[in-house]
C-alpha cells in the first residue's frame, strides 16, 4: 500500500521524470531499502543544491510533517539535520535567501522541525543531537523576519516541554532564551502591526501574505490570519518561559515588575482564546516563592487575577488558584488580601468549576483562616472594607448556616412568604421608579432568604444589580451579578446577569472581562433559542463591537501610529479628514 506522501505526490510524476536526483522521484521509489537510502542522500544534498524545487521540497514535507507528526521515517533519516543546514543557509546567505522562492524555506524549515518534535521526546532527542537548537534561536533574534520567528518559538516551545531534554537543549542559552522570548512577548503585536497589518496592501511581503492565506488570497483574510498569527507568536513565547518557570529557572528574569505588568495585558483577543498562556505563566509563577513574592508586590497584577476570577473567561479557575497559592503563603497572604477579599467573597457559593467540587468551600476555607484574629485578635488590615467583607462572609458561611440548621420548619416556611412579600414589593418599587427603595426590599429579601432558597437568592441578587446598574455602581453590580452566576448552573449560567456584568465592566472601562461576558451571554440565548434566526441581539452586538475595537490586538500599535500621523500632519498644518472606517476588530464580531 503506497504511504500517504506517495499518494500525494503520484502526481507530480505520473510522466516520466528526466531529473535523476528528483525529490518526488525519491519519495516514491517503491523499493523500501533504495526509498531509505535515497531519502537519506536527499536530505544530504538538499542545503548544497540551488535549484526551484526547493520550495516544492519543503512545502511538502512540511505538509506531511503536519499530518504525521509522529511517523519516524524522516526523522530517522536526517530530515532535522537538513532543516538546521537550510535554516542556516537562509540566514547567511542572504542572495541564495533572495532567489527564486527561497524565501519560504527558513518558514517550511522551522515549521517542519517544530511538528515533528510536538509529541514524540525522542524525535526532540535527535533534534537536539541534530543541531536545530542555534538556528532556531537565531530566528527566534529577528534575523529574518517576525513570521519566521512565529515559528522557531513554536519549535523551540515544543522541544522544551520534553523535560528529559530540557536541560541539554536549553541550559547553555537559557538566559538569552528567556529574554527573547520575553521581548517577543511584548513587543510582537507592534511588530507585526508595524511590518503587515499597518503597511497599505501594496507593500506587504509578497511571501508574507501568501503563508499567512494560503493562496486563497484576499486583505480580510490577510488582516485575520495575521491577527490570529501574532496571538500565537505571543502566546507561544509566554509557553516557552512557562517551561522554565515551571522548572523555577530564570525566575528573578521573568519576574521583573516591567514585564509582569505588561503580561496582565497580553491578550489574543478571540483570535486566539483557546491558550491560557498569560494566566498559566501567572499559576507557575505563583507555584514559587520568588514569584509570589514577585506577584504580591504588584497590585496591578493581583488585581488583574481578580478581575479574571469573577468574569465568564474560560481560565476563571486558574486566577482563583493562584489567588488561593498567595493567600496560603504566610509571607504573601497578609499582602494578597488587602486586595482580593473584596473580590473573593463573591465567589464563596460557588459549587462546581472546571471539573473540580466544592471550589466556593475551599475559597471560604482560604478566606477565614485567620479571621479569629480579627474578630479576637490584632489583626487589622489598612482597608476596612476588607474587614467588612470577611465578617460578612463568616456571617454567612458560618453563623447562618449553623442558626438555619436550628430553625424549625414553620419558621423557615414563615421567612419564605416574607421574602416572596419583600421581592414583590421591591418589584413595585423598581417599576414605579423608586430605585433605593426597591434596593432595601432586596436587600432586607436577602437577609431573610434561606440559604437552601439558591434560586430566589439568584433572582434577588440580579434584580439588586439591576438596580445598581440604574444607580450607576458597577462593583455593586459586578458583585451582586457574580455572586448571582455562582448560585446558576455553571452549565446554563443566569443570562440576565451575564448581560448586567457586562455593562458594569464596561462601565469601569474593562473591556476583555465585558465582551466575554457579552459573547457567553449571546451564546446563552443561541443555545436557549431566545433568539430568532440565530440573530445576536442589536445591544449586544453594538457591546460586542464595542469591545472588541478595545481589546484588538493590534488596538495600541494602531492608536500610536495614528497619533504620529496626527502630529505629522499638524506639523504640515493639515487636518485629518474624517472618514467612517469599519475596523477589522467591527469585521471579526459579525462572525462569531
Amino acid at each position: 500500500m503506497k504511504s500517504q506522501f506517495q499518494k500525494k505526490t503520484t502526481k507530480n510524476t505520473e510522466s516520466v521524470c528526466s531529473k535523476p536526483s528528483c525529490f518526488f522521484c525519491t519519495m516514491n521509489e517503491p523499493d523500501p531499502s533504495l526509498r531509505k537510502a535515497r531519502i537519506i542522500k536527499a536530505f544530504q544534498d538538499l542545503p548544497l543544491r540551488n535549484d526551484q524545487e526547493h520550495v516544492l521540497a519543503l512545502s511538502s514535507l512540511w505538509n506531511i510533517a503536519m499530518m504525521q507528526p509522529n511517523d519516524p521515517e524522516f526523522p530517522s533519516l536526517g530530515i532535522f539535520e537538513c532543516m538546521a543546514k537550510l535554516i542556516h543557509k537562509g540566514i547567511n546567505d542572504k542572495k541564495w535567501l533572495l532567489s527564486d522562492q527561497n524565501i519560504y524555506i527558513p518558514y517550511y524549515a522551522a515549521h517542519t522541525i517544530g511538528s515533528y518534535t510536538m509529541n514524540k521526546v525522542r524525535f526532540a532527542e535527535k533534534a537536539v543531537e541534530s543541531g536545530v537548537v542555534f538556528p532556531l534561536i537565531e530566528l527566534m533574534r529577528g534575523k529574518i523576519t517576525w513570521v519566521e520567528q512565529r515559528v522557531a518559538v513554536r519549535a523551540l516551545a515544543h522541544i522544551a516541554s520534553h523535560e528529559k531534554i530540557f536541560e541539554e537543549a536549553i541550559g547553555v542559552n537559557e538566559v538569552e532564551i528567556v529574554e527573547l522570548a520575553m521581548k517577543i512577548a511584548m513587543t510582537c503585536p507592534k511588530e507585526v502591526f508595524d511590518k503587515f497589518v499597518g503597511l497599505e496592501p501594496s507593500k506587504r511581503l509578497k511571501y508574507h501574505c501568501d503563508l499567512v492565506t494560503r493562496g486563497l488570497g484576499g486583505l480580510e483574510i490577510e488582516d485575520r490570519k495575521a491577527e490570529e498569527w501574532a496571538s500565537q507568536l505571543q502566546c507561544w513565547s509566554l509557553n516557552l518561559l512557562n517551561r522554565f518557570a515551571c522548572k523555577e529557572k530564570s525566575l528573578n528574569l521573568i519576574c521583573k515588575r516591567e514585564f509582569l505588568i505588561d503580561l496582565c495585558g497580553m491578550w489574543g483577543g478571540l483570535a486566539n482564546p483557546t491558550s491560557p498562556a498569560v494566566i498559566r505563566l501567572l499559576r507557575s509563577l505563583c507555584q514559587t516563592k520568588i514569584g509570589r513574592q514577585s506577584v504580591a508586590n504588584l497590585q496591578e497584577v493581583i488585581k488583574a487575577l481578580c478581575n479574571l476570577s469573577r468574569s465568564s473567561d474560560d481560565w476563571q479557575l486558574m486566577a482563583i488558584d493562584c489567588l488561593l497559592l498567595l493567600l496560603k503563603d504566610p509571607e504573601t497572604r497578609h499582602k494578597a488580601m488587602e486586595t482580593s477579599v473584596v473580590f473573593l467573597v463573591d465567589l464563596v457559593e460557588l459549587r462546581s468549576i472546571g471539573g473540580r467540587p466544592k471550589v466556593g468551600d475551599t475559597i471560604t476555607q482560604a478566606l477565614l483562616q485567620d479571621y479569629h484574629k480579627i474578630k479576637y485578635g490584632d489583626l487589622k488590615f489598612q482597608r476596612k472594607k476588607v474587614e467588612r467583607a470577611l465578617k460578612e462572609t463568616w456571617d454567612l458561611k458560618v453563623d447562618r448556616k449553623r442558626r438555619e440548621k436550628l430553625m424549625s420548619e414553620q419558621e423557615i416556611g414563615e421567612r419564605k412568604s416574607m421574602v416572596r412579600q419583600l421581592k414583590q414589593e421591591g418589584n413595585l418599587n423598581f417599576w414605579s421608579g423608586n430605585i433605593e427603595k426597591a434596593v432595601m426590599e432586596y436587600t432586607e429579601a436577602l437577609h431573610m432568604c434561606p440559604l437552601k432558597m439558591r434560586k430566589d437568592r439568584l433572582v434577588l441578587h440580579s434584580n439588586r444589580a439591576q438596580c445598581y446598574l440604574l444607580l450607576r455602581n458597577p462593583e455593586a453590580v459586578i458583585s451582586d451579578t457574580t455572586i448571582a452566576l455562582c448560585l446558576s448552573s455553571a452549565v446554563s449560567p443566569h443570562g440576565k446577569s451575564l448581560w448586567r456584568r457586562s455593562q458594569a465592566y464596561d462601565m469601569k472601562g474593562l473591556a476583555k472581562e465585558s465582551l466575554i461576558d457579552c459573547v457567553t451571554f449571546v451564546h446563552g440565548r443561541m443555545k436557549s433559542g431566545q433568539t430568532e434566526r440565530a440573530e445576536i441581539p442589536s445591544y449586544a452586538a453594538r457591546m460586542i463591537n464595542k469591545q472588541m475595537n478595545k481589546t484588538w490586538l493590534f488596538a495600541p500599535a494602531k492608536s500610536r501610529s495614528f497619533n504620529n500621523h496626527e502630529e505629522l500632519l499638524e506639523s504640515h498644518g493639515l487636518s485629518r479628514p474624517t472618514v467612517v472606517d469599519e475596523t477589522i476588530a467591527e469585521k471579526r464580531w459579525r462572525k462569531l
